[in-house]
């Protein structure tokens, strides 16, 4: 079975938030029906019943399942189902004896077969290289990876709400120049079958973005790609994403305002806070911050 549709009731942190204060019996006595899916990280037990925890983008929680409550066929798909499988759980909330907010199944779905084994649960993916080029290996085994794609989209997200806010227009700008320019880096190369000419992938925005505001347009930005063809490490790729904005009648002045009052209302609506921990440093993101000139 491969790519079945499963309608979820419940993420597993909803699972947490709405029923983790509830005592052992009182969730016994609600008798609460939930449909949850993710994939299987841990599985353990024999015979008749067993446990497993399941993992969705949020977090784990685990699951009960015993024969003689979902059926033969269904024990049996519990059984012979691998670390790493998609599944779908429709059960009840309920307390293991040591406090484990946890699901008994009254119903399991396979919904993906795993094809290949997951790295190892305890250990994880250690080889840097292996988790820039198998990221979605990364992602399977490491929450931090995982919260770190969840935080960039949000930090892009009040990027663009605080510059729409405040006037600017977002505008999208070609990738491939005639000319290279707008920074001092090696660009690459790609060829125009139609025009029959030599084109570059652009290594900033800066350039289209200035024609722009002399045409009339009067705060524009741009969160966009760029591509530069030098040296890669985990601090430097060829392509990555860029922000450049321009506003008519200001000067450097006004741009430093606007980026320090940007940056610390993201920093307040992704984190919460505007001080923030870098290695051994605490930094406090209000303005103003430090001039050096």
């Amino acid at each position: 079975p491969f790519g079945k549709r499963f309608e979820r009731t419940n993420s597993t942190t909803d699972l947490v938030s709405l029923y983790g204060e509830f005592s052992k019996e009182e969730l016994e006595e609600k008798e609460i029906t939930v449909s949850i899916a993710g994939r299987i990280m841990t599985k353990r037990g024999k015979g008749k019943a067993g446990f497993a925890h399941i993992q969705d983008l949020q977090g784990q929680v685990q699951i009960y399942v015993r024969k003689d409550t979902v059926g033969d066929e269904e024990y049996e798909l519990f059984t012979t189902a691998d670390l790493g499988d998609l599944v779908g759980i429709e059960g009840k909330v309920f307390k293991t004896n040591v406090g484990e907010l946890s699901v008994k199944a009254i119903g399991f779905t396979l919904l993906t077969k795993s094809l290949r084994p997951l790295p190892d649960k305890y250990h994880g993916l250690k080889d840097v290289e292996q988790r820039y080029r198998q990221r979605y290996l990364d992602l399977i085994t490491s929450m931090e990876s995982r919260e770190t794609f969840v935080t960039r989209s949000k930090i892009i997200r009040e990027m663009r709400r605080y510059l729409d806010d405040n006037g600017y227009l977002e505008v999208e700008t070609p990738m491939m120049h005639a000319i290279a320019g707008g920074a001092s880096a090696r660009p690459f190369t790609t060829h125009h079958n139609a025009l029959d000419m030599e084109l570059y992938m652009r290594i900033a925005i800066e350039l289209h973005l200035k024609r722009l505001i002399v045409g009339g347009l009067e705060k524009v930005y741009e969160i966009g790609r760029v591509f530069r063809n030098e040296g890669v490490s985990t601090r430097h790729n060829p392509e990555f994403t860029m922000i450049e904005l321009y506003e008519a009648y200001a000067d450097y002045n006004d741009i430093m305002k606007l980026t320090e009052n940007m940056v610390a209302h993201i920093a307040k609506q992704v984190l919460g806070t505007t001080t923030i921990q870098y290695g051994d440093y605490e930094i406090n993101l209000e303005p103003e911050w430090t001039r050096l000139h």
